[in-house]
């Protein structure tokens, strides 16, 4: 049986250790022994396994922030923006590293594994698979380059950063990221083909294979269940049209907060019926700073962690707006999709592979808050809602099922260990 060991920087916090979870989980079903390697680790599962958590551990994430935040001149604007990988934790010598047959990184920032642990990792011989969960990789340091295409060429004089003084970080992480000895023989995988395109663009890995594979979500644990009790258990109106944003931070600018909220105000001007049967429900954190920015009711949720009190939103609700200016594959959309909730996203990043325009939701001109509000009242009140639904559900079964998804990994892991193989030779 194929060991397969993904390394994670969390097991659960954010979107890409959600995301990872589900694979591990796919892949053992469809018969690959799967284990996570984590640094943060937040519950008893057999199949994952955490490094040491001593002071050099806690050092590491400190060391890098550290790092960046002199860079940023003492500031704190973009701190969490950055990553540099110039510290990290050697894992070539953990029996999990070791008993493995292929070594599968995923989102392992904030001074879990360095660029110096990357080549470690390939010097040890194990075919290695990255999956990237944003566009870091193929960068010097950001997540995100919205309008910045240097990573074409090479980064340097990063629009995060103030004006460089000593030395460039970009630039200097940039070149230690090229000389990663062993680098080519690494498979990537992006979780969309926006992103995939995106990567084959860059000067640093474009030349490497470059794989599309999206993320997998169990379908038996989000699915459809019934509306009026959902809403009941959470305390939620049963006679309104109930819009749903959610985002880790509901604060963040990048989840597009500000869009959906003038979104609302365009279509109360528009539709002044939906002042009475229409509310917003917010899920997330700080959603309650938020309850005097919409003209309708609101209700915040607040953070939950809990999967099938997140079903219970996705249930309780009539849509899901994600007007994001930037993403990579979101896994709210194809739960909301999975549960039957049609969505309505901004035109960027992989939301158009997943949203099929005016079938199972709406796509949004970028940052155009009227079509926004065009999106919304087109989903409540003109479309053919089951059928929106009922499609939404069918879109998720046959793209991003757990077999599905798990069968295009393995093909990726053979291919990886046959290339591996031949380089022995």
């Amino acid at each position: 049986m194929m060991k397969v060991l993904i390394v994670n920087t969390s097991e659960r916090t954010g979107g890409a250790a959600v995301a990872v979870n589900r694979l591990k989980d796919a892949l053992n079903k469809s018969g690959i022994d799967a284990s996570m390697l984590v640094r943060d680790k937040l519950s008893d599962d057999k199949t994952v396994f955490a490094i040491k958590n001593n002071w050099r551990t806690r050092w590491n994430k400190l060391w890098e922030r550290w790092c960046i935040f002199c860079h940023l001149r003492f500031s704190k604007r973009n701190l969490f923006a950055i990553d540099i990988a110039n510290t990290g934790t050697d894992i070539t010598q953990l029996p999990e590293f070791k008993n493995a047959d292929v070594i599968h990184l995923a989102w392992i920032n904030q001074g879990f594994i360095s660029l110096n642990n990357i080549e470690k990792v390939l010097k040890a011989g194990k075919p290695l698979v990255w999956t990237m969960h944003d566009i870091w990789p193929a960068t010097a340091i950001c997540h995100i380059t919205l309008d910045c295409r240097k990573f074409e060429t090479q980064c340097e004089k990063c629009r995060l950063l103030p004006f460089p003084f000593g030395c460039d970080l970009a630039k200097r992480t940039w070149r230690r990221k090229e000389q990663i000895k062993g680098h080519s023989h690494i498979i990537y995988i992006a979780c969309s083909k926006w992103l995939q395109n995106e990567a084959k663009k860059s000067a640093l890995i474009g030349k490497n294979i470059i794989e599309s594979i999206p993320n997998p979500i169990d379908s038996n644990i989000f699915c459809r269940t019934n509306k009026n009790e959902a809403r009941k258990k959470l305390g939620l109106p049963a006679d309104k049209r109930l819009i749903l944003f959610a985002s880790q931070r509901v604060t963040n600018h990048n989840k597009g907060m500000g869009y959906l909220v003038d979104a609302c105000q365009k279509m109360v001007r528009q539709h002044p019926e939906t002042l009475t049967n229409t509310a917003v429900v917010v899920l997330g954190g700080h959603a309650e700073e938020l309850c005097n920015d919409f003209e309708l009711p609101m209700f915040p949720l607040g953070y939950v962690a809990d999967t099938q009190q997140i079903v219970d939103v996705y249930n309780a609700v009539d849509v899901f707006v994600t007007p994001s200016l930037s993403d990579n594959l979101p896994n709210t959309i194809m739960e909301a999709m999975a549960c039957g909730i049609p969505c309505v996203g901004f035109e960027v990043g992989g939301i158009p592979e997943m949203i099929d325009h005016k079938h199972n939701g709406y796509i949004v001109e970028l940052k155009n808050s009227a079509d926004l509000a065009n999106g919304i009242y087109w989903v409540l009140n003109i479309a053919d809602y089951d059928k929106l639904s009922a499609d939404a559900i069918k879109k998720v079964k046959e793209n991003y099922s757990q077999a599905r998804v798990a069968a295009q990994y393995i093909d990726i892991y053979k291919k990886a260990l046959a290339n591996s193989n031949n380089k022995q030779i």
